[in-house]
């Protein structure tokens, strides 16, 4: 039973993963290189102050080398709808977390 229920959750995050990736991570333009660094900047401080909100109540901070980006994707991805996170807040939070 337990098995079954893991397998379940594991299907359902890996669906969520290849529908909700667009949303995590959009395509910038070519050629924007210093408005983008601009834009990963004002996520950063974002994420930095949206952290303590959301995550920090049960998780303690970690450095943001301890997982691979694919895998803070996949984390987010997962603490967003376990803790009902807009999708603004989730992108500067996961934003903060692989910066940092």
């Amino acid at each position: 039973m337990m098995r079954k229920a893991l397998i379940t959750i594991l299907i359902a995050l890996i669906t969520l993963g290849s529908i909700s990736r667009p949303v995590l991570a959009a395509p910038t333009p070519a050629g924007s290189g210093e408005k983008n660094a601009a834009e990963k900047r004002r996520l950063f401080r974002e994420g930095a102050r949206l952290w303590p909100v959301y995550c920090n109540t049960c998780h303690n901070a970690r450095p943001g080398s301890e997982k691979a980006p694919y895998e803070w994707d996949m984390i987010m991805m997962h603490m967003r709808t376990v803790g009902n996170i807009p999708p603004q807040d989730a992108n500067a939070i996961l934003e903060y977390l692989k910066t940092r």
